[in-house]
């Protein structure tokens, strides 16, 4: 079936959810962005990990030309210790970013930034989440994993938004 996955969602407790809603406020109007932690062979998250954009220096070669309000970027310090927790007993289970334009979809910027540079599928064994916000609220959150037989990410999953965030 086409445009699905058969991924199961990862589950993200409402506390951390309200947690990432609060990073892309304090973000906003640029887009933030981290991650999420989790036993290896688990079915939930149990921590984050918000990290610096740093398309802020708008610099980024995935980026060029673009903005932080319409790019994101984990690098440096960041990007180290995110390849360096693949080997931690809760590893990265979900990179989570937000869209400043009050709407939670992978676009085709996205799909493009987390494939493997080669092509054959994600660049990291990740599931990944976009949060949809504007200046007045944090509209929903969408959860996005890989599908072979669609060769992109598609959605697993969707969580309502915070009116007073």
């Amino acid at each position: 079936m086409s445009g699905e996955s058969t991924a199961k969602p990862i589950e993200i407790p409402r506390e951390l959810v309200l947690e990432i809603f609060r990073h892309a406020r304090d973000a906003f109007p640029a887009e933030c962005c981290g991650w999420l932690t989790g036993p290896a062979d688990g079915d939930q998250v149990t921590g984050i990990r918000p990290t610096v954009n740093a398309q802020v220096a708008g610099d980024h070669p995935s980026g060029q030309g673009r903005s932080a309000d319409e790019a994101y970027v984990i690098a440096g310090e960041d990007l180290l210790a995110f390849n360096r927790a693949f080997d931690d007993p809760t590893p990265p289970r979900i990179i989570y970013h937000s869209h400043p334009n009050g709407r939670a979809y992978f676009s085709n910027m996205d799909q493009e930034v987390a494939r493997s540079p080669w092509g054959d599928g994600p660049a990291y064994p990740v599931q990944q989440l976009v949060v949809g916000l504007d200046s007045d609220r944090v509209d929903s959150a969408a959860l996005f994993a890989w599908s072979d037989e669609d060769g992109k990410f598609v959605e697993i999953a969707r969580l309502p938004g915070a009116d007073d965030i």
